[in-house]
């Protein structure tokens, strides 16, 4: 298989390849690894390939020869490095596979290795000291987003179809809206974290993946889908499988438009320009749009400081614990200023002001539910502003103290945590481009709690009416040359 026809086929299309005996296994994990070697070198998105343990046989699976990408954080394979973009947890090697790599592995799909993320996935762009800047395939002056920049870039350069990603704080839907990609949130307790986790953040984290085709992206929630034993919460099924509800029409949906963010942050004039035109296109369809006033139940300077605190208290165990696993001291020489500065902070952080932030979080959770019990779905979006240049979010970071570093990644994805902190499902769709740049433009839809069904009816329904797969960046693998030390 060329990569030339590789990179023109999604995830459950070069299944179904394999599943008719058109190609093999073997050819399309050969025209993945050459995929990578076409791109890598210069978007720095995969920090390491290794040689395929599970080859399934053709037809075995639904997904059965695709290769898989998953991310340096949030998913242990047995016997692979797990290193959270970090100094601190170099070289460090998963002993067994969590929950969600079990059903990778049953799902058919192919790990041929692990993509790049910031430093313990605690920023919005991936430019960790350990590896290295990840660059946006669209323009290498620019990030590709973060946490799950590498699997971002990765997909959008064409190396795989699709790739795990995770999702705290926008995670999943940043690099997804930074790199032209469809990624979708699920609902809080729809995918376990188990078994070293029972939640991920105070329940803020999800896992799911960033894809180029809306299908592919249901396909495999439909696969790792559904709660283990001991899991802390409880998603209800779905009636029918989700990649069925992509074909299904949504109906007219009652959608509220939300142009600036909670907390000021004003809104850029291409995706202000982008939100227009996708407003008119959800009109055309035949859907109901009005503006939309959405309070969070708090206010922005009570939803920051919360926040914070739930977050920098998990980091700071999480790297105490890993600190002494590892036997490394936790300073300068091991974290990067802003995941120090947010280590110290959560240190101080009393268990009274946790149980606050708690409640925090529940005010936040009631307030959406009353949104959508009234509505279909929220549209924003995904971030106010294209993506910006390497380096920008880390200008100035030593004198962050840990609820700046917070405050910053807030501020420049102001439109994403709410729904993180609810639990409720939300997807980045890359409907449009900026005209002055090219660069790819995301718009954000929420669903109440649940309610991923409805969301990808919706996003079927805009994949065929304003198609983006054909859209490629200017690093593509089906472009470019194979490098002169892999021939």
């Amino acid at each position: 298989m060329r990569v030339s026809e590789y990179v023109r086929h999604d995830a459950v299309g070069l299944a179904e390849l394999v599943a008719k005996g058109e190609v093999t296994t073997t050819e399309v994990e050969a025209a993945a690894r050459e995929a990578v070697g076409r791109v890598d070198p210069r978007i720095n998105a995969v920090v390491e390939t290794w040689p395929a343990d599970d080859r399934p046989a053709p037809g075995s699976a639904p997904l059965a020869g695709v290769p898989f990408l998953i991310k340096d954080f949030g998913i242990a394979m047995a016997g692979r490095r797990t290193e959270l973009g970090s100094r601190l947890a170099a070289g460090h090697v998963a002993r067994s596979d969590s929950f969600l790599m079990r059903r990778l592995r049953r799902a058919g799909l192919v790990t041929v290795g692990r993509t790049a993320t910031p430093e313990l996935a605690y920023s919005i762009t991936t430019e960790p000291v350990l590896y290295g800047p990840t660059r946006n395939p669209w323009d290498l002056r620019r990030g590709a987003g973060g946490s799950s920049g590498g699997a971002g870039a990765a997909v959008a350069a064409g190396a795989v179809p699709l790739a795990h990603a995770t999702d705290a704080a926008g995670s999943l839907r940043i690099p997804a809206a930074y790199n032209g990609l469809f990624g979708l949130k699920p609902t809080r307790g729809r995918v376990s974290l188990g078994p070293g986790l029972d939640e991920g953040f105070n329940g803020l984290a999800v896992q799911g993946c960033v894809s180029r085709t809306v299908r592919d992206s249901a396909t495999l929630l439909d696969l790792i889908r559904g709660p283990e034993p001991g899991d802390p919460y409880y998603a209800e099924q779905p009636s029918r499988p989700y990649a069925e509800e992509v074909t299904r029409t949504p109906g007219s949906l009652r959608i509220g438009v939300l142009a600036q963010a909670w907390g000021g942050r004003r809104t850029a004039a291409p995706v202000a320009d982008a939100l227009a035109r996708t407003v008119r296109l959800l009109e055309s369809l035949g859907h109901r749009t009005e503006e939309a006033t959405v309070g969070l139940g708090v206010d922005w300077e009570e939803f920051v400081p919360a926040n914070a605190r739930l977050s920098t208290a998990n980091l700071a165990a999480q790297v105490d614990e890993l600190a002494a696993a590892l036997g490394r001291p936790v300073d300068s020489s091991t974290l990067e200023p802003a995941t120090l500065a947010a280590h110290r902070f959560g240190q101080r952080v009393s268990g009274p002001e946790f149980v606050a932030a708690l409640t925090i979080r529940n005010r936040v959770a009631r307030s959406l539910g009353r949104y959508f019990a009234g509505h279909d779905l929220l549209l924003t979006p995904t971030l106010p502003e294209l993506p910006p240049r390497l380096g920008a979010y880390g200008e100035g970071e030593e004198a962050l103290d840990g609820l700046g570093w917070i405050d910053r990644l807030n501020d420049r994805s102001p439109f994403t945590m709410a729904f993180n902190v609810a639990g409720t499902p939300a997807m980045s769709v890359p409907l449009t481009t900026d005209a002055g740049t090219g660069l790819p433009v995301g718009m954000q839809f929420a669903a109440g709690y649940g309610r991923e069904d409805l969301l990808f009816r919706l996003a079927g329904q805009l994949e065929r009416a304003q198609p983006w797969s054909h859209r490629t960046p200017a690093v593509w693998a089906g472009d470019l040359p194979v490098p002169a030390d892999s021939r």
